[in-house]
């Protein structure tokens, strides 16, 4: 599966249109001396209907982009857009709402409620906005998390990749625009996090969704159209249709980069 721009789309270009995009993004922590920059002036393009890896080596970043394109934290400087809505100058009921009804989100921790099964934990953001799913889209997202005959069984009742099952059906009923997905199989086990992984590759391919998946896995970042890797709050380099050998290279690369960065300014 190839898509070759990044480019946003306008009402007479035919390329893909852009899901999310930063420009300039920073974001700072700390004081003074003390300061970080998490991100360093960070810009670039999510194309809708696309599977996107964000990596890097801890503290490079990976995180933090997903928290401030998720609106689930504010840049220092710059800008985050969501099609072709400006984050910025958002109050906090439109941010609510644009969290709850443009964006999904899956969790390395699953986050389902424990005494509602299922079908209550999927069908909950829907609930909370006084929504009913759609029957024939609510089908298609169980069918195609292969979770049917499990719908009245609580998450105590379910193995992990079960769970997490559940959690990317949940982020997906509502039909977000973008599903964040931080770590979805950190906390499974090979086969588990195949599952869940063939479950995010199939609804981008067969339902046209769009995802970004923070992972340090290379075996996951395989399943993705692309690769964007960070290092030091910027992009520094990104693959198209990556294999997972790929990716591991890469990796070491910059693992033996920032070793080297790190042994120089001490």
């Amino acid at each position: 599966m190839s898509r070759t721009t990044t480019a946003p789309a306008t009402a007479t270009d035919a390329r893909p249109a852009v899901a999310a995009r930063v420009v300039g993004l920073r974001k700072f922590y700390g004081r003074g001396d003390a300061v970080v920059a998490a991100l360093d002036g960070i810009s670039i393009d999510f194309v809708a209907g696309e599977f996107t890896a964000v990596m890097g080596p801890s503290g490079s970043g990976k995180s933090t982009l997903m928290h401030c394109m998720a609106a689930l934290d504010t840049a220092s400087a710059g800008d985050v857009f969501l099609g072709d809505q400006r984050l910025a100058g958002l109050g906090d009921k439109q941010l609510t709402l644009l969290r709850r009804d443009k964006i999904g989100f899956v969790f390395q921790a699953y986050n389902l409620v424990p005494t509602l099964t299922a079908q209550e934990n999927i069908e909950l953001p829907l609930s909370i906005a006084g929504r009913k799913p759609d029957p024939e889209w609510f089908d298609t997202v169980i069918d195609t998390v292969g979770m049917r005959d499990r719908l009245r069984h609580r998450p105590n009742e379910l193995s992990g990749g079960q769970q997490q099952r559940v959690a990317c059906a949940r982020a997906l009923v509502s039909r977000p625009q973008i599903v964040f997905a931080d770590e979805p199989t950190g906390n499974l086990d090979s086969a588990s996090g195949a599952e869940v992984l063939g479950f995010l590759r199939r609804s981008v391919d067969d339902h046209d969704q769009t995802i970004v998946m923070v992972t340090h896995d290379p075996i996951a970042a395989g399943y993705t159209d692309r690769v964007v890797f960070l290092a030091d709050g910027v992009v520094v380099d990104e693959l198209r249709e990556p294999t997972a050998d790929a990716v591991l290279e890469k990796m070491k690369v910059l693992s033996a980069q920032a070793v080297a960065g790190t042994a120089a300014g001490a």
